[in-house]
């Protein structure tokens, strides 16, 4: 079981309702907007979440065909593999599980969905709310959440980035798609300035071998987390995981160029858990491994 000790994530209504009957398989949290949770839970028991202070994106991964959601005399059935859950914050819901599962969970605090509410339309938050979905079909958040966030290593400094990154595209799904006020157009802007782009991109260089999140670079830069990561990408042309990405395999080429260090230092260096993390990264982007690239220089 991977996880932060002490971390927001401990504080989620949902999160410590399943921690005393389901399997945790790893936890973290990403940045100051975004939580997340894999479970595993076999059990027979009926689970009530009491007005929590976040919203939750829950994706069954696996299993699932056999929960219930309790909505008086006729509940609610059609879990399974790839159906979705939308929570929302100071909603008390009741589920009867039975069966085996496997959960994926997004954990949102509802400060930071008005943040992004207020940076969106330009409206008070309250104007602006989240309806309770149940059991439904989303094929970005399956797709999000199986091949950009649950494949990551939630622990590494390379893929924390992404899983920032990913947290807040689910966060942005979630207002554009089921928001009670989607007739409202986003705010349009122009992107970054070439100052704060400078600034940010410095910022990048100098932390490579850092857990680095959306939420630290939006500071950065001035802007809250959801107008940076779309500003970024309209200024750079990429998101800001890949644009971070690219500089950690940049640097990892000068250093295989120039530097003595072994691959596993330059791994660390550059942001990667180990050699084999760097070479799987650098090779995916290059065509080639760390020590191929260092013998063509030598």
């Amino acid at each position: 079981m991977k996880f932060q000790p002490n971390g927001r994530y401990q504080k989620s209504e949902v999160f410590n309702q399943l921690i005393g009957d389901a399997n945790l398989l790893r936890a973290g949290d990403f940045g100051d907007s975004i939580s997340a949770a894999h479970w595993r839970r076999e059990a027979d028991v009926l689970t009530r979440y009491t007005e929590p202070d976040h919203h939750t994106i829950s994706l069954y991964v696996n299993g699932g065909t056999g929960i219930q959601r309790k909505t008086g005399a006729d509940p609610l059935t059609g879990g399974g593999p790839g159906r979705c859950c939308l929570m929302p914050a100071h909603m008390t819901s009741d589920w009867v599980v039975q069966g085996k599962v496997e959960l994926f969970h997004l954990y949102i605090p509802h400060t930071s969905w008005e943040r992004a509410v207020v940076e969106a339309f330009d409206i008070e938050p309250n104007a602006v709310e989240v309806p309770e979905k149940t059991f439904f079909l989303d094929p970005l958040i399956e797709q999000t959440v199986r091949h950009a966030m649950l494949p990551l290593d939630w622990d590494v400094p390379a893929d924390r980035m992404a899983m920032s990154n990913a947290g807040q595209l689910l966060m942005g799904h979630m207002l554009r798609s089921y928001s009670t006020r989607r007739d409202l157009d986003f705010k349009v802007r122009g992107g970054l300035s070439p100052v704060i782009k400078r600034r940010v991109f410095d910022y990048v260089d100098a932390n490579l071998d850092a857990a680095l999140t959306i939420e630290e670079l939006a500071t950065v830069s001035g802007l809250s987390p959801y107008h940076f990561a779309r500003m970024f990408r309209k200024s750079v042309g990429e998101a800001p995981h890949k644009y971070v990405l690219r500089r950690r395999i940049e640097q990892a080429m000068n250093m295989l160029r120039a530097d003595p260090a072994s691959l596993a230092e330059i791994a660390v260096a550059t942001g990667f858990s180990s050699q084999a993390h760097l070479s799987t990264r650098f090779r995916a982007i290059t065509g080639v491994t760390p020590a191929t690239y260092r013998k063509l220089f030598q």
